[in-house]
């Protein structure tokens, strides 16, 4: 099949809005894939490359941006595939230049739309509006099996592409035979989000809440006394955390998948910053001296196998079954309640400690691994600051011909210092108003970003300061996105880096309305 058919159905898809347009159009392009290259293209159309990171990140795409299209289409899926999988074997010295060069020989041989689609793809920034999701709806009816039994069988495996080759070549049958199967990780289940508790309780009514970790999301698989722990992208981590291990292994029982967090806690039992838990799981050598220095306490919220298979059990079932082996410690802290102003309470506690939030949880759901829905809803007050846009990077994919990611800043004195960038939260019509005001405001070009007069205050909410050493202050946002533009204030009523401090140091917390 040629990159230019996969390209074809990629603009297509972006350019409506109906899912089932989007599903119809996927489920053609499947249905019409080579057997042997369907586990290229079905990772393609979810925004991922088969080979997973290739060492080409957001500066090599930068680097490489200007090379020159080709005139005519000619390259094939597999001729691209060959040329990932190059790029990501070359190491040793000087791998950085000639994965460039690579890249640039892979990139001269595309169109400027095959390019346009490649580019984001390389780094996990495809915008094509079709993610897993609405690829599954296509896989299922490009099969012609219920999308259901996709889904299920996708959450199960974690591989979408070997779920959309089963769903293609035995139908429901072969969709029926996924299982749980022991050390191979399940994609966990995700959440939607609830503006505040009156609209999670309005949506759920009894709900089981539990505080929300800012810690690393952790699936633990046991058989007997071996243990594996695995990340929330599935990647295993068992020897960077033995405390886990030790956790789960005294479990009584001999078979269990389970899900919770890995955080690290400070003395006094508040939580520490995420990039200081996430230090522990970058650790290959020396775990036992990073243990002592920075120890994990793992928090269990579900299990989705203890002696036999509870993927399909309510969320009440699961809990107390798990509750029931693993005692208060290893349990998180929780709360079942319809009322309002109860979980109110909770969820203030929960931030006064320093956690992220809530999560409210249906007792009557089933675990819908991978998948994103309203029977697990997060409740996260955020901060919101007023930052000055100091400029912003041209768009791709949807947004291509558009000023997108913004740089943002805090007052400090009479300068600006930049605390990160953001895309997220932008409409299509603020998309065309930033830009028309940006480009009058533009003072020059730094790459494929465009700097301006430091005049246009936007409202940012954000759940966290984070240490950054990408920046002057040494701080940045996490999770930033945009609520909405401020034309009532000027550039010299910001918000101020002092306050940016505040929040990193703890002093500052949100309110829950």
């Amino acid at each position: 099949m040629d990159l230019a058919d996969i390209v074809a159905t990629s603009e297509a898809v972006s350019q409506t809005r109906s899912r089932k347009a989007k599903a119809d159009a996927l489920a053609e392009l499947v249905s019409r894939v080579p057997e042997g290259e369907r586990r290229i293209v079905v990772p393609w159309l979810a925004g991922e490359l088969r080979q997973g990171r290739i060492g080409v990140g957001p500066a090599t795409v930068r680097d490489v941006w200007d090379t020159p299209p080709a005139a005519a289409s000619s390259l094939t899926v597999v001729e691209v595939d060959a040329a990932l999988t190059h790029i990501g074997q070359i190491s040793g010295a000087g791998s950085k230049a000639r994965r460039e060069d690579a890249l640039r020989t892979l990139l001269s041989r595309c169109t400027q739309p095959e390019q346009t689609f490649v580019l984001p793809l390389l780094i996990g920034e495809l915008r094509q509006g079709a993610l897993a999701g609405v690829l599954v709806e296509g896989v299922a009816l490009a099969a012609g099996v219920d999308a259901g039994a996709v889904r299920r069988a996708h959450m199960l495996s974690g591989d979408l592409a070997l779920v959309a080759l089963a769903a293609l070549e035995g139908g429901q049958t072969a969709l029926s035979a996924f299982r749980i199967e022991l050390f191979r990780p399940v994609q966990p289940m995700l959440a939607d989000t609830a503006e505040d508790v009156d609209e999670a309780l309005g949506k759920l009514g009894l709900a089981r809440l539990d505080v929300k970790l800012d810690g690393a999301r952790v699936q633990v698989h046991k058989d007997g006394e071996r243990v594996r722990v695995f990340t929330r992208q599935l990647r295993e981590v068992t020897g960077a955390v033995p405390e886990v291990v030790q956790a789960v292994r005294a479990l009584p029982v001999d078979r269990a998948v389970v899900d919770g967090e890995a955080i690290a806690l400070r003395p006094d039992g508040s939580p520490q910053p995420f990039q200081v838990t996430m230090k522990r799981f970058g650790r290959q050598k020396d775990v036992a001296a990073a243990r002592a220095r920075l120890p994990l306490t793992l928090q269990l919220f579900d299990a989705l196998l203890l002696d036999e298979e509870l993927i399909d059990a309510s969320e009440q079932e699961r809990f107390e079954r798990l509750g029931a082996i693993t005692g208060e410690a290893l349990l998180i802290e929780h709360l079942r309640t319809d009322d309002v102003d109860q979980a109110r309470r909770f969820l203030q506690r929960a931030i006064d400690v320093g956690h992220e939030g809530v999560m409210a949880k249906d007792p009557a759901s089933t675990y819908e691994a991978g998948h994103r829905g309203s029977s697990w809803l997060k409740l996260k007050p955020a901060f919101t600051l007023d930052l000055v846009v100091l400029g912003a990077e041209w768009g791709s994919g949807r947004r291509k011909g558009f000023l997108s990611n913004l740089h943002l800043g805090a007052r400090d004195g009479e300068d600006f210092v930049m605390l990160g960038k953001t895309f997220k939260g932008l409409t299509d019509e603020t998309l065309a108003w930033q830009t028309e005001q940006l480009l009058a405001r533009e003072t020059h070009r730094d790459g494929h970003a465009v700097m301006v007069r430091p005049e246009l205050v936007v409202e940012i909410a954000f759940n966290e300061v984070q240490q950054s050493p990408r920046y002057p202050a040494g701080l940045a946002l996490r999770f930033a996105r945009v609520k909405g533009y401020r034309p009532d204030k000027s550039a010299g009523e910001a918000d101020s880096l002092q306050t940016v401090r505040a929040i990193h140091e703890g002093r500052l917390r949100p309110v829950v309305a």
